[in-house]
């Protein structure tokens, strides 16, 4: 019997509160028809905004560079089976990735005709760096991200552990640990109980929308996973990232249904979309929300 194919939903950046997506992807061009007069498709050259863009912008793995404007910019470069050439712009810096037969020269020529956007991604990725949230302090009064919202920590030591460690009262998450409690040990007791909500959340939603949409899902399994949202098998078991637990329900929601919608198209056709719709009217809304929602480091 064949392994079970899976799909996953978009890569995930990590930073509360909402912030611009963390990087995008140029508009690929086919490797035998790239022009270093070409601009991304559908779109004017940007002029890029770039105040505080350093004068060499070095991916840390960085195997390759190009002078784009005044700006030296050392990018990871790939070769793969693919058709055409690809750029993806992150927090790290400019990925490149390319045909294997396509010739270095070309490559260079893509790169540079696209000189225009990737400075700009590269100058908003470098805003966003500035500003991006610290890590979380896992401490008495913190606030942890809960369902769109926001909940505080308090340390009660005296607090009753009949329904475990963590209890939710009056907005707060109270643990039942000593004021003097380490940040590990502080940040391990919600964060199991953050998991143990988003299980029941999760399977309530899905529950939800399966009934409606006529499809079953075997199993929900929650992901710890870095870099997705959720992912759905053929044999119907549906992953989601405990994380959303953070986010408001709308966003739980379209991952849900689009998670529940591969159940019905294992891809990303023009039908699947139709089926996403048809459920949710307004998904390309809530998609564009995710892809901005970034996760402080925990």
């Amino acid at each position: 019997m064949p392994a079970a194919q899976q799909l996953s939903l978009f890569d995930v950046g990590w930073s509360v509160p909402l912030a611009a997506p963390a990087g995008t992807v140029a508009p690929a061009t086919p490797a035998a028809s790239a022009s270093p007069a070409a601009s991304p498709a559908g779109t004017a050259p940007a002029s890029p905004d770039l105040a505080g863009l350093p004068r060499t912008w070095r991916h840390p793995r960085a195997n390759r560079e190009c002078l784009l404007g005044d700006c030296l910019v050392a990018y990871e470069f790939q070769r793969g089976r693919r058709r055409t050439i690809g750029l993806t712009v992150g927090h790290h810096g400019l990925s490149v990735r390319a045909p294997r037969w396509t010739p270095l020269p070309e490559v260079e020529a893509f790169v540079r005709s696209k000189a225009d956007w990737v400075l700009q991604k590269l100058a908003q990725a470098d805003e966003r760096q500035r500003q991006s949230v610290q890590p979380m302090r896992w401490e008495d009064g913190a606030a942890v991200p809960y369902l769109g919202g926001t909940l505080r920590l308090v340390l009660d030591p005296s607090h009753a552990r009949s329904s475990g460690l963590a209890q939710l009262a009056d907005g707060c998450l109270v643990l039942a640990l000593a004021h003097d409690a380490g940040s590990d040990r502080i940040r391990d007791a919600a964060q199991a109980w953050l998991m143990r909500r988003a299980e029941l959340v999760f399977t309530e939603r899905l529950n939800h929308f399966a009934v409606g949409m006529g499809v079953m899902y075997t199993r929900l399994r929650l992901s710890s996973a870095g870099t997705r949202w959720g992912s759905a098998s053929t044999d119907g078991s549906i992953r989601l990232n405990w994380r959303l637990i953070h986010l408001s329900q709308d966003i739980i929601d379209y991952v849900v249904v689009h998670e529940l919608s591969h159940l019905r198209e294992m891809n990303h056709s023009p039908d699947f979309w139709q089926v996403v719709g048809s459920v949710m009217p307004d998904y390309a809304l809530r998609r564009r929300a995710l892809r901005q929602v970034r996760l402080a480091g925990e």
